[in-house]
């Protein structure tokens, strides 16, 4: 099972280049890494990311965040993960481009 966090072309190539990424400035504000289970990614993305190009979302495996991964009431009371370390780059399972097509970003399979 899998968890997900979307990061701009910059933010990825961070990841890439030092192996970790310690989390966007609204990341570092709130104290940990915001994520999405796959039911939320289309809505972080509507809310946070509208019309945005050049964005990558990475798919995490859960397991390999142990502890440091927490499940908290955020939107609406809703629970989503949150990340408490930086972002590894051992912690991704795949990344994928996410293209606009028609002002909307196009998924990847989540399942």
């Amino acid at each position: 099972m899998s968890v997900f966090k979307i990061l701009r072309a910059a933010e990825r190539a961070a990841l890439d280049a030092e192996g970790r990424f310690a989390g966007s400035a609204d990341d570092r504000r709130d104290g940990f890494v915001h994520l999405s289970a796959a039911h939320q990614v289309e809505g972080t993305l509507r809310r946070h990311f509208a019309g945005e190009e050049g964005l990558w979302l990475l798919a995490l495996a859960k397991e390999r965040l142990g502890d440091a991964l927490r499940w908290e009431a955020s939107r609406g009371g809703e629970a989503f993960p949150h990340l408490f370390r930086p972002l590894e780059a051992a912690d991704v399972v795949w990344a994928a481009p996410l293209p606009l097509r028609d002002g909307r970003h196009v998924l990847p399979a989540l399942g």
